[in-house]
């Protein structure tokens, strides 16, 4: 599995902040710059330091998170902040006493701070939305709509259109107002103050009507924009609701009843009925059904399962009643531990996502002292009219907030990563999933990522034909006594056809050639070509039915008595039917592949072909398969590495994205993979490059689209064509069209 990595042993990714807890959500009232979701404010943390935790509804965005930030960086006492604004959760990590100071700097801020228990960490429930009442918006707008028909009618008194527009602003705006206070009383310019500043001064300068209309356009489209974010945050939160709330567990009496499911013990036992949802990881100790594992695996098809069969909360029991050992609290569970590596995830920010923050952070303050720049320069210098200058330069301040501009990443990354998470790709940061677009080299370990890591009987041909009928049971019943994987695929074949074994005396292990054992009275071998060499019963023509089928990767043993071979049995660890398929598409992505294998030449070639693999190579240890990765990026490549062993973890480590097959169930690839594979289906890797291609392009779209609309707009504000209902407009229209277009990445 991939193991953690410091930064320098990756290329281009921000490795200091992975896994450093949440990124911001985006939302309508973003601010200046999305902060990190971890902030450290001390230079070094104290050993007496604890950590607390406070759910605040009102914190969903990165204005709130900046504000939090400012405000309680100055306490002292405070050394780090962690942010998880999916949840709504603020943990502190501090010296202080008690949190009633940490509590009262955030009530100052307009938010109200809930403590949580020690052991809470507010992942368990997502928060609800609070509702929001729309007849004072109605009652607003309807105010705005009067005053403007009754200013453009010229015979309305000057007083009514005021009255009609200081409703409507009071009517829907307050919040507003007081969120942007907020903000200048702390030095932030987010869109709140930008709006409230441009409100207040339409109105200082008698445009009532527009005042008003700005103000509720400008309520109108936050509460869309919020609406349309919340998508982004339940497709996440929706995971949560996968696993039921109760299970029907056995009591100590032997009856059977419905348990909260944080509740259930690990051990106890566990009974799902067919059409049940699964409640907790566990193994099935009674019954046969099939399950529906897609919520966890990706899988389209439902899993036959059996006594000893793992089971994973939130898949679906279809056809049979089943019961299982539960083997990991609610808590632990696979679904829990995907969920918290998704919210995770966003810590590790993509560099657009990057790029962005640091435009953002210098734009905003260069914007406003532009706007103020046109409002008193052309007065004093250039004979303007003070009226239509300071107009114009508060349509600059709406026009120019750089909200679109900062969701545009956010929502598109979140979004990606929750499209994922449903495909059973289970992606551990922003960074990786806008870097998989990039690769243009895969390499890949052989033994049970393209084959299936168990060898199974391929051939066989019997060489004696007075032995047609028994030599596979008397070869399987010598393998049946052996430990050796070869052994057990030739014993596990006659098991299926149901062959009656015979009793074998005289067993004995020729370590590293075969077995030996006494079947009625008589003595047979079960071993490689070295024992047939040994035993001096090897022919030229042996010797040419052997080089064949080795040439193809497969494994041969024989059958012998004291006279000679009898038959002979290929062993092979087939290959996936979904790989050949997976490098079929990888290649018309344009990624070269590549196999690496402990396995010898020969084989590597085989299985190599089999598949399509551009180039092969065998005999590697560890260290081989890391040096091979380090060639490619010495060529200037960039490397995917797919493997499910420790014996890949340097490649892993080392390669661009490092991809972990099969992870459901894993503790170590979940938590230390960059992309992790829920399943053992190859195709999600190109599955995965086509969601980081789209994710990119439309990353690039929402970043012309925000800066593109905005320039021209500029163009038409300086040019004094614009209004400020249009800034709005252009404003929040941008905003929802890139939110819109990110979200197009949840689509099934």
């Amino acid at each position: 599995m991939n193991q953690p990595v410091s930064p320098e042993h990756k290329h281009d990714h921000d490795h200091g902040e992975k896994g450093h807890g949440h990124e911001p959500h985006a939302h309508s009232c973003c601010g200046s710059h999305a902060a990190p979701a971890k902030v450290q404010l001390t230079a070094k943390a104290s050993d007496q330091a604890r950590l607390s935790r406070f759910r605040i509804e009102a914190m969903d965005c990165p204005t709130e998170q900046t504000l939090i930030q400012d405000k309680l960086g100055k306490l002292a006492g405070v050394e780090q902040l962690e942010f998880n604004l999916i949840n709504r959760v603020l943990g502190v990590r501090h010296t202080l006493g008690d949190t009633a100071e940490i509590e009262r700097a955030i009530d100052s801020l307009g938010m109200k701070a809930e403590p949580l228990a020690a052991e809470d960490d507010g992942s368990a429930a997502a928060p609800q939305a609070a509702k929001t009442r729309w007849w004072p918006l109605a009652l607003a707008g309807v105010a705005a709509i009067a005053a403007e028909l009754a200013h453009f009618s010229g015979k309305a008194p000057e007083w009514l259109v005021a009255a009609l527009a200081l409703a409507a602003i009071l009517g829907c705006g307050l919040g507003t107002y007081k969120k942007g206070w907020i903000a200048l009383k702390n030095r932030n310019l987010n869109i709140n103050a930008l709006m409230s500043i441009a409100v207040t001064g339409a109105v200082l300068i008698g445009q009532w009507p527009e005042a008003a209309m700005v103000m509720v356009l400008f309520t109108v489209a936050e509460l869309i924009e919020a609406r349309s974010l919340d998508r982004a945050r339940n497709a996440i939160g929706g995971l949560m609701q996968l696993a039921p709330d109760m299970a029907t567990v056995q009591q100590a009496d032997g009856q059977w009843r419905e348990v909260d499911v944080r509740e259930v013990a690990i051990g106890a036992l566990v009974r799902v009925r067919p059409g049940e949802r699964i409640g907790l990881d566990g193994e099935v100790v009674s019954g046969q059904s099939s399950v529906d594992q897609a919520p966890i695996t990706g899988e389209s098809l439902p899993v036959e399962k059996t006594v000893g069969d793992k089971l994973f909360a939130g898949t679906i029991n279809q056809a049979g009643a089943l019961e299982f050992r539960v083997g990991a609290a609610a808590g632990q569970s696979t679904l829990a531990r995907i969920i918290k590596a998704v919210e995770q995830a966003q810590g590790a920010r993509a560099p657009t996502q990057r790029f962005v923050d640091q435009f953002s952070r210098i734009y905003t303050p260069v914007v406003f002292a532009v706007a103020l720049a046109v409002a008193v320069i052309p007065p004093l210098f250039m004979a303007g009219a003070w009226f239509d200058w300071i107009y114009r330069a508060l349509v600059l301040l709406v026009v120019a907030c750089p909200c679109a501009l900062v969701i545009s990443t956010p929502v598109t990354i979140v979004s990606g990563l929750a499209a994922a998470a449903r495909k059973g790709i289970l992606i551990k940061g922003g960074v990786y999933l806008e870097g998989g677009r990039k690769l243009d080299y895969l390499a890949l370990d052989k033994t049970g990522t393209i084959t299936h890591g168990k060898p199974v009987q391929t051939d066989s041909q019997v060489l004696d034909r007075l032995f047609e009928d028994r030599a596979q049971a008397l070869a399987a019943s010598l393998a049946a006594r052996s430990d050796h994987p070869v052994s057990g695929a030739i014993a596990l074949f006659a098991k299926d056809q149901g062959l009656v074994l015979n009793e074998v005396t005289e067993f004995a292990a020729l370590a590293g050639r075969g077995v030996r054992g006494d079947i009625d009275g008589q003595t047979y071998h079960l071993g490689n070509h070295r024992l047939v060499e040994e035993l001096g019963l090897c022919s030229p023509q042996l010797e040419a039915q052997l080089d064949v089928l080795e040439r193809q990767g497969k494994t041969v043993v024989l059958l012998l008595d004291r006279n000679g071979p009898l038959a002979l049995f290929a062993v092979a660890d087939t290959v996936k039917d979904s790989s050949r398929q997976a490098i079929a598409e990888l290649h018309e992505l344009g990624i070269k592949t590549v196999m690496l294998t402990g396995d010898n030449p020969h084989t590597a070639q085989a299985i190599a072909a089999q598949v399509g693999i551009d180039r092969a190579e065998g005999n590697l240890l560890p260290a081989d398969k890391l040096a091979t990765i380090e060639s490619l990026y010495a060529q200037q490549h960039r490397v995917g590495m797919v493997g499910d062993g420790i014996n890949d973890a340097p490649a892993l480590a080392r390669a661009e994205i490092g991809f972990a097959m099969a992870a459901a169930g894993t503790d170590t690839a979940i938590e230390t993979a960059d992309v992790a594979l829920m399943d053992d289906d190859l195709r999600k890797i190109p599955a995965f490059v086509r969601l980081s291609r789209q994710c990119g392009a439309i990353l690039t779209q929402n970043i012309v689209l925000a800066l593109g609309i905005k320039a021209i707009f500029l163009a038409i504000t300086f040019a004094g064509m614009a209004t400020m209902w249009m800034a709005v407009f252009a404003d929040m229209g941008v905003s929802l069209l890139v939110v819109f277009n990110g979200l197009r990445l949840l689509r099934k």
